[in-house]
């Protein structure tokens, strides 16, 4: 009982330095199907939230949305592009403090979302994704940072129904952000 009191105690000194923040931030992506011969490119806008240490560890959870500017899934032709993409994302993160003035991290996750589509049979397909990414805070005070980070993610999507068969595809998306936080 004493060890399992000392561990609770300990672990909150673990983190004493961790602080919420939130942030916003944006970019340009570039997805690209495994499968078949097609490719979508356009923006993308993320809200998150997270707890940690800008200089250690942290845990993220981030909402993010593509604008979507092809048409790949969706069979109607009353329609010229698949709905925009929302996802929701959780991501471990380790960052890294050489005693210089920006702070390295890298970042591992995996998410989860959906678009409209339009076709026969479906009208919203879903999709599972895992990522990493590389990137940099750049610090301006206590409070403000300023974001940079390259991410790439391996997507699967959720099988679409073609009548005769079900057909499911995998996509790679490049990603890169720029974004603010704030930390409380």
């Amino acid at each position: 009982m004493k060890q399992l009191l000392l561990i609770l105690l300990f672990i909150p000194s673990l983190y004493a330095d961790a602080k919420v923040y939130i942030g916003l931030g944006g970019g340009g992506f570039s997805e690209s199907f495994h499968q078949i011969d097609a490719s979508s490119s356009s923006e993308m806008a993320s809200v998150k939230v997270g707890y940690g240490d800008r200089k250690a560890y942290a845990v993220e959870f981030s909402i993010d949305y593509y604008k979507n500017s092809s048409k790949i899934f969706s069979s109607s032709n009353d329609t010229t592009t698949d709905g925009d993409k929302i996802g929701f994302n959780i991501n471990l993160m380790k960052s890294f403090d050489f005693n210089i003035y920006v702070l390295p991290y890298i970042k591992v996750g995996f998410g989860t979302g959906y678009l409209d589509i339009q076709r026969e049979l479906q009208d919203r397909l879903t999709y599972g994704s895992f990522q990493g990414s590389l990137g940099v805070f750049l610090p301006l005070n206590d409070h403000f940072d300023f974001e940079v980070a390259y991410e790439v993610r391996e997507n699967t999507y959720e099988a679409i129904d073609t009548i005769d068969t079900k057909t499911a595809y995998k996509s790679t998306t490049h990603l890169a952000y720029v974004g603010v936080n704030y930390r409380f």
